[in-house]
């Protein structure tokens, strides 16, 4: 295999940076300030707010309003070099990053990956389920909703309609709780108006939880309230509800309970994304990379892990951080300034991760901010969300995009982006479940 082309030798550091997410941009924001070289590889040419997923897939936002160009990020950095590549293997022996497009050397190497959808081990739910990790995915959940709703015109009989226009949502965390809450309000404000054949009043959205209450990491009073704001939006909320299998139109549920629908939503666990060429005794708890407080992956030298990918146990955080956006930034900030102590000999820092509260955001005024001082629910907390999720965004002209289409569909409780756009030959959801049956 040969060397990745178009990498100039220089005297600088070299920090390989595998991964464009939260922590990799921002760390490669960071290091382009200073004197590195830095390597940034990704399988996307752009990077992702994933927070956003779900209102791209149910036709609230355009997948370009939350991407933006990874090399606009780095116009003027002649320092950073960015590839469009899959990771096959990393060797530490040698310091070396092999890829598709051929391996790369490293002195510092950063493992910033984030996570997949963890299915748990059941094959039929990953076959039938539709997961939310990436923006291909958004689009696919987007297709799936419409094309149900498309083919329940043809249908005949009631029991076929309601099963392809039943929603159900399992995981009753942030992602789960604001997937639900967007599409109990399509049911109520744009999806009458497109079909209005079809009787929605039949319609279900049900979110399942296996644990006693949604948004569990929040606090009871914010878990409490954000169950109230689902069911005044017709959300059937079911705690301690553990799916046992799917077919493509039957969920099961633990006790033998059947929920009938053509679209399940899993928003239930995430995985790290593995690496192959590592040791098997660096990988902790759900494949992630257990690393010190310094974010150095145990046992390798001159090695990172950082965000999802990262298992750091901490007295705080006996069980590793939690898996979100915050999490990553910081231990990317925190990084770059160990990175910055190495080359002046200075004594690096622990890292010390500073809760900033947790917004999740449920429909239309209604949200929910927990938050270390407060917590705030119902308008305040809506509004607060729509600002720190706006300004989060990279790049002026997706923030600009991002209000325009939310103004929109705030006065005129509507949403035009329900676009039904599929590759040429790819199987429909309903294709699928047909076939099974």
């Amino acid at each position: 295999m040969n060397a990745i082309a178009n990498i100039p030798t220089t005297d600088k550091k070299r920090v390989v940076i595998l991964g464009g997410g939260f922590a990799g941009l921002k760390l490669a924001r960071k290091l382009s300030q200073q004197n590195y070289q830095v390597v940034l590889i990704d399988r996307n040419n752009y990077h992702m707010f994933q927070p956003l997923f779900y209102q791209v897939a149910t036709a609230g936002l355009e997948p370009s309003a939350i991407s933006f160009p990874l090399r606009k990020v780095f116009q003027s950095k002649k320092e950073v070099h960015i590839r469009v590549a899959e990771v096959q293997e990393v060797d530490p022996n040698q310091k070396l990053v092999l890829t598709n497009i051929g391996y790369v050397e490293y002195e510092y190497l950063v493992l910033a990956l984030g996570a997949d959808t963890n299915y748990f081990g059941n094959e039929n739910i990953s076959r039938y389920a539709v997961p939310m990790k990436s923006l291909g995915e958004a689009i696919d959940l987007r297709n799936n909703i419409i094309e149900n709703y498309e083919q329940a015109l043809n249908e005949a009989g009631s029991a076929a309609k309601e099963t392809l226009m039943n929603v159900v949502i399992v995981g009753g965390g942030p992602t789960g709780v604001e997937l639900a809450g967007a599409i109990a309000e399509m049911k109520k404000f744009i999806l009458p108006k497109d079909y209005p054949e079809l009787d929605f009043s039949k319609m279900k959205v049900q979110l399942l939880e296996a644990a006693p209450r949604v948004l569990g990491a929040y606090s009871e009073k914010s878990s409490n309230r954000a169950e109230t704001y689902l069911n005044k939006l017709g959300v059937e909320v079911k705690t301690n509800a553990m799916v046992e299998d799917y077919d493509g139109s039957k969920v099961s549920l633990k006790g033998g309970e059947m929920l009938k629908s053509n679209t399940l939503i899993w928003a239930a666990g995430i995985k790290a994304n593995k690496v192959n060429g590592l040791p098997a005794q660096v990988y902790g708890k759900s494949d992630r990379l257990i690393v010190n407080r310094f974010n150095e992956v145990i046992g390798l030298e001159d090695v990172f892990s950082l965000g999802d990918m990262a298992y750091m146990e901490t007295e705080a955080y006996p069980q590793g951080h939690p898996q979100v956006a915050q999490v990553a930034l910081q231990q990317a900030a925190n990084l770059y300034r160990n990175l910055k102590r190495r080359a002046q000999n200075k004594e690096q820092k622990k890292f010390s991760y500073v809760d900033k509260g947790s917004l999740a955001t449920v429909g239309r005024n209604l949200a929910i901010a927990d938050l270390p001082f407060i917590k705030l629910g119902g308008f305040p907390a809506w509004a607060l969300w729509l600002f720190i999720h706006l300004m989060a965004l990279v790049g002026v002209k997706n923030r600009l995009f991002v209000f325009m289409n939310w103004a929109w569909n705030y006065f005129t409780y509507d949403q035009s982006l329900r676009l039904l756009i599929r590759p040429k030959g790819k199987v429909t959801s309903t294709e699928l479940a047909e076939n099974v049956s």
